[in-house]
């Protein structure tokens, strides 16, 4: 009698049970971690339009120009868009920058803001995800540690 080569069913079932187990948990925890990368643009973007709008009001005096909302150019990004505002009333001494993360790229829920304080807020709506527990912070992971 010849020795049988190869797997047998219980073996290939057992191997594809093993694989299933692994896959349900690994996957959660990456596309978690995908996510926490994609954020980062929103905070270099948030910091970056901090910086430019603090020299334009160092060499204007205030935070808009005429025509715009503010006076530095918003920064682009793949996976959030930025919106700035002045306060009129305030003589546009104050601003607000705000990221909000762009649908198609799966950011949805995910909106991040910034002032002339540098006072920053999260407001996030992703399942799963929660908002800080402390103000003046921008929510990094999924339980809403800074």
């Amino acid at each position: 009698m010849k020795p049988s080569r190869g797997f047998s069913l219980i073996e290939l079932l057992t191997v594809v049970a093993i694989i299933g187990i692994i896959a349900a948990f690994a996957l959660p925890a990456y596309r978690d971690y995908v996510i926490r990368g994609k954020l980062s643009e929103a905070f270099t973007g948030l910091g970056d339009m901090r910086v430019r709008m603090e020299q334009y009001f160092q060499d204007n005096r205030k935070y808009n120009s005429a025509g715009t909302t503010c006076g530095a150019a918003l920064p682009t990004s793949r996976y959030f868009d930025f919106a700035c505002a002045t306060d009129a009333a305030t003589m546009a001494q104050t601003y607000t920058v705000t990221a909000t993360g762009k649908g198609g790229e799966g950011m949805t829920g995910f909106e991040y803001t910034v002032n002339q304080s540098n006072a920053k807020a999260s407001n996030i709506t992703a399942a799963d995800w929660t908002n800080p527990s402390t103000n003046n912070c921008w929510a990094r992971t999924k339980d809403g540690r800074c």
